[in-house]
């Protein structure tokens, strides 16, 4: 295990730690993807119970990442972890993905939704709106404005963590006051619509939207297979939670107030989607039409766009609705991408330091942060965006992401037999029953998808497949460098 840089600096405390886990979770999901639930599962009973699986699995998740974090409190966390469980390759495999995909392919997609936000008070900023042609490239003034916003925060994270953690502390705290003044609204100002009562005569009829907008009754395994499909954006909506570890080197004892940062962030946010996805049903019916004439005609289900949230409050505020969810949701995203930029580059900073990155990638700048690291994932982030495919991919690696989670919490097992007299400042919560329900859950969520959505998965493994080959290339060329210097030391 390569020994810290004592260049980075520990000023993140759990506060800080708090904000990080919470607001890399606070995105636009929650105020979006309800509608693709309702629309798999067909009841409020079934929505809030999908609701109810991810706050678990994720608070499950985080008091076991919370074990790992304690014993490993090292820039790179999850990379670390299924380094040290299993093998480098394993690790190298997690980084791989998580800088070809997963973390920067979410940096592009936040971006966009930012800017896709913005151009509800800003009418120039426009998928429609193109400002170049350049053969098949379409640069639009939303990829401008997204474009400008990885640049923007990818510069303010390289200034050093007190910026990045300060910047985070605003936007997170910004985000969960609105989102308890978002629910306060939603449960005082929304009486006697009626809708809850109508929810309520359906609650637990659970049926799914097939061909042609018909009605499809769900029970038994059935039902099951819906859930399993409808967690997969919820899932994601509570992703991101656990970045926290990549910065473990920063932190002031991390050994405690990582652990710490997990539980108290994911229980949080969690509770708070909970009575977020109350609040919908509150206010809106769960089903409806696509060709309803208003909100309530077109319930959760065929919401305008998907954004529940928009809907539920153009109850309250009318039309002003579409511009307040927007200011919100531009908040939201920008707080949650910067948390992304922050924490990333960690990672990669780590790989670099074993040999399995560029050089200048494991380097610190003055700041005492990895600026290199920063920038290339801003690039790439950039290119994405440019290219477009970024969507794509990330509907690719939901299942390798899935996976990676699940060996995760298997190293708590493995590492107990390897390295039983490592000090454990915390242990898994419920180990080692709670950490085999999280396994055997997440088991059954990826052959659900392996079985209905296949043409998600299997391109998925490809990406992770592919790291095998750069894995190795990494390492004959870092055995390269190293048998030259002997040499030249001889």
């Amino acid at each position: 295990m390569q020994p810290e840089n004592h260049l980075l600096q520990k000023r993140v405390n759990l506060f800080d730690g708090v904000s990080i886990v919470a607001g890399a979770m606070i995105g636009s999901g929650i105020f979006i993807v309800s509608a693709d639930i309702a629309r798999n599962v067909g009841s409020p009973g079934w929505l809030m119970v999908v609701w109810l699986i991810t706050g678990i699995i994720t608070v499950i998740g985080a008091l076991c990442y919370g074990e790992l974090a304690s014993m490993m409190p090292h820039v790179g966390g999850q990379y670390v972890y299924l380094k040290e469980a299993y093998h480098p390759l394993i690790g190298f495999l997690f980084g791989w993905t998580t800088f070809l995909v997963i973390q920067c392919g979410s940096i592009a997609a936040v971006a966009v939704a930012f800017a896709k936000f913005s151009g509800v008070l800003f009418p120039w900023i426009a998928d429609k709106n193109i400002l170049l042609h350049i053969g098949h490239l379409k640069i639009s003034s939303t990829m401008v404005v997204a474009i400008a916003m990885i640049s923007f925060l990818t510069w303010l994270n390289t200034r050093g963590i007190v910026t990045g953690k300060t910047v985070v502390n605003i936007f997170s705290s910004t985000k969960v006051i609105a989102l308890l003044g978002f629910i306060a609204i939603g449960i005082f100002a929304t009486k006697g619509l009626g809708s809850l009562q109508i929810n309520k005569e359906v609650f637990w009829n659970a049926s799914r939207i097939g061909p042609d907008n018909q009605i499809i009754p769900l029970a038994g395994f059935a039902l099951v297979t819906a859930v399993g499909m409808a967690l997969v954006g919820s899932l994601f909506s509570a992703d991101a939670w656990y970045n926290v570890t990549y910065i473990s080197g920063e932190v002031i004892n991390p050994k405690k107030n990582v652990p710490l940062s997990l539980i108290f962030g994911t229980i949080i946010v969690s509770i708070l989607y909970m009575i977020i996805n109350f609040v919908y049903i509150k206010i809106l019916p769960l089903s409806g039409s696509p060709d309803g004439a208003n909100v309530l005609s077109r319930g959760i289900q065929y919401a305008t766009d998907d954004r529940v949230a928009t809907s539920a409050m153009s109850v309250v505020f009318g039309d002003y609705a579409a511009i307040i969810m927007a200011i919100f949701i531009m908040i939201s995203t920008f707080g949650c991408n910067h948390g992304l930029i922050m924490a990333g580059p960690r990672v990669y900073y780590a790989m670099a330091k074993d040999g399995l990155f560029f050089k200048n990638v494991g380097s610190i700048n003055k700041f005492g942060v990895p600026g290199f690291a920063i920038v290339i994932q801003g690039i790439w982030s950039v290119l994405l965006c440019l290219s477009g495919t970024y969507s794509n991919l990330l509907d690719y690696v939901i299942f390798a992401v899935l996976i990676f989670f699940t060996l995760t919490i298997l190293a708590i097992f493995i590492l107990r037999k390897k390295q039983p007299d490592v000090p454990r400042p915390y242990k898994a919560f419920g180990y080692p029953v709670i950490p085999a329900i999280y396994i055997l859950t997440t088991t059954a969520i990826m052959i659900i998808l392996l079985i209905y959505k296949p043409d998600y998965t299997f391109p998925g493994l490809v990406i992770v497949l592919l790291g095998i080959p750069v894995y190795y290339f990494w390492r004959k060329r870092f055995a390269g460098k190293e048998m030259s210097r002997e040499q030249e030391g001889v």
